[in-house]
């Protein structure tokens, strides 16, 4: 049995454009504005992932958000449960992207779920 890999990152604050800028000028990331504040950066590199930063999309405040690629969000925010975690948000279907889901862990950690858009063969 293969695990879920992690596939997208998200660090939020409540100054999107300052964080934008943060880690366009410190890594030389490629930073694509999105909507409401938010922006899709691409890192580059060989086996680095794509993620986004920017303001908040609920809320105030400030953490960095690893996802891990699910086949069924529901189902794993359903084990997630059964596992001691809490669901936070989700799923939500976002426009033209992923189907996503926040939770805590145990810990209070706070990890995103998403299923990607699939194309079709």
């Amino acid at each position: 049995m293969m695990g879920n890999p992690v596939t997208h990152f998200e660090i939020v604050g409540d100054d999107g454009p300052r964080l934008q800028e943060f880690y366009r000028a410190a890594f030389d990331w490629q930073v694509l504005t999105a909507v409401g504040g938010y922006a899709m950066v691409h890192p580059g590199g060989d086996g680095g992932i794509d993620g986004g930063v920017g303001a908040p999309p609920i809320g105030k405040g400030h953490r960095v958000t690893v996802y891990v690629d699910v086949d069924d969000v529901q189902a794993a925010l359903h084990r997630v449960e059964e596992c001691g975690g809490t669901r936070i948000t989700g799923p939500i279907e976002v426009p033209g992207g992923p189907v996503v889901a926040l939770f805590s862990d145990p810990s209070g950690n706070i990890m995103g779920l998403a299923r990607r858009p699939r194309t079709l063969s």
